[in-house]
């Protein structure tokens, strides 16, 4: 079976859970076409990523003069399914970005239409039988157009949480409409998804896991001791409550003295966090240290005793598996798909969002553990994330979906 995967822009540094899938689907005998609206080339620096980036097909690079061509050639052959493409790419693009009227919603779905003829003679061309995107956001709206304009099938994964921030915007509901499937990375997603669905296309929504790769990760180190010695890891944006955690350290470390958060990541908030360390008094208490590659993750891992998760919004985070995975217990807020995998008082702490107190009293339970526990309960959740998001375990799911459409 060849079958195509579509994202918008691929491969990115954050995104090496879509490589991890591609490669194990591989695994399983599919022969799979990468194709990504855009290239992120000169930001990359992990080998593995730039070696998929050039075997990806970049469509934006393909250049006008030979897109359009290529796109109007196969809408003009197809005057019912054009038609049809074009009353949905204005219906879904009516709502604008953001779900506000007048943003130019209409005119970047009339663009998502001409790639997704540009698309769909490509795949024609290349005996492409099946798209899977990922991103309910305009990767989705490619493939439903392909569908729609006579294409191949297509089915799509949905992270989160932006696709639950604006489902109307993104026409959630038509996309599964047209779908074959759509996949959610947890329960909780799959739950959201039911939400903008028809109910008698609830039987195609599915949960497949975001995956990891067990043989990577080599026995954990023990924890270290003294502490309670925390590491973050995540994009310096407001959806990820570093400014909260700051606060939170406050809190905590008039009565914890060897207290020491490492904030691993960049962002738009930097600025707006150092100026928070400074305003608090944090300055020997919080490292910055800023994006670090595979390697460095893994040392500031090893060098914490737990991971601290202090989200508004997610999916489900591959730092926490990674973090389970490296056998280190994990504080988090309680969203989204993070309860299905972080158990409190088994594989770490799960504490309400939004609440500076609570991620202060969690940093004190952390501190009351003994080093024993700490790496029994680092154990259990490389047991259980090992149990749930082996990678090729996962793709096989996803391959006995795509089967099933054969």
């Amino acid at each position: 079976m060849k079958i195509a995967c579509l994202v918008n822009t691929y491969p990115r540094a954050s995104h090496t859970f879509i490589r991890r899938e591609v490669q194990a689907l591989e695994r399983c005998g599919f022969d799979i076409h990468r194709f990504a609206m855009r290239s992120e080339r000169g930001s990359l620096m992990d080998p593995a990523d730039l070696a998929e980036d050039a075997r990806t097909e970049h469509v934006l690079r393909t250049g006008i003069a030979r897109l359009v061509p290529s796109a109007l050639g196969w809408m003009l052959r197809r005057p019912v399914q054009t038609a049809r493409g074009v009353a949905l790419a204005l219906r879904c693009g009516a709502v604008g970005a953001g779900g506000t009227p007048g943003t130019g919603g209409r005119l970047r779905h009339m663009v998502y239409l001409l790639e997704a003829a540009h698309v769909a003679a490509r795949c024609a061309d290349l005996g492409i039988t099946h798209i899977h995107a990922h991103f309910g956001t305009n990767s989705a709206a490619v493939a439903m157009l392909v569908r729609v304009l006579g294409g191949p099938r297509y089915s799509f994964t949905v992270h989160g949480p932006e696709e639950f921030d604006a489902p109307l915007a993104l026409c959630l509901g038509d996309k599964i409409r047209h779908a074959a499937f759509a996949v959610a990375i947890s329960s909780f997603g799959r739950s959201q998804l039911y939400r903008w669905a028809r109910p008698s296309d609830w039987a195609k929504l599915h949960v497949v896991h975001c995956g990891i790769e067990p043989a990577k990760f080599t026995a954990p180190t023990p924890p270290p001791a003294g502490g309670p010695r925390l590491v973050a890891i995540g994009r310096l944006a407001e959806q990820k409550g570093f400014s909260l955690l700051i606060k939170a350290m406050s809190l905590a470390a008039p009565t914890h003295p060897g207290l020491h958060l490492t904030l691993v990541g960049d962002g738009p908030m930097r600025g707006q966090i150092e100026a928070l360390i400074a305003a608090n008094h944090l300055g020997d208490r919080v490292t910055l240290a800023g994006w670090q590659d595979e390697a460095g993750v893994a040392a500031a891992l090893s060098q914490a005793q737990a991971l601290i998760l202090p989200s508004f919004a997610e999916g489900l985070p591959m730092v926490v598996m990674e973090a389970m995975a490296a056998g280190r217990p994990v504080i988090a807020t309680a969203i989204a798909g993070v309860p299905e995998l972080v158990v409190a008082g088994d594989t770490g702490w799960i504490v309400p969002a939004g609440s500076a107190v609570f991620l202060a009293e969690a940093m004190a339970a952390l501190a009351r553990t003994s080093q024993a526990d700490l790496a029994a309960m680092g154990q259990a959740a490389r047991d259980r994330v090992f149990e749930r998001h082996d990678v090729d375990v996962e793709a096989t799911k996803l391959a006995g979906l795509l089967r099933g459409l054969a």
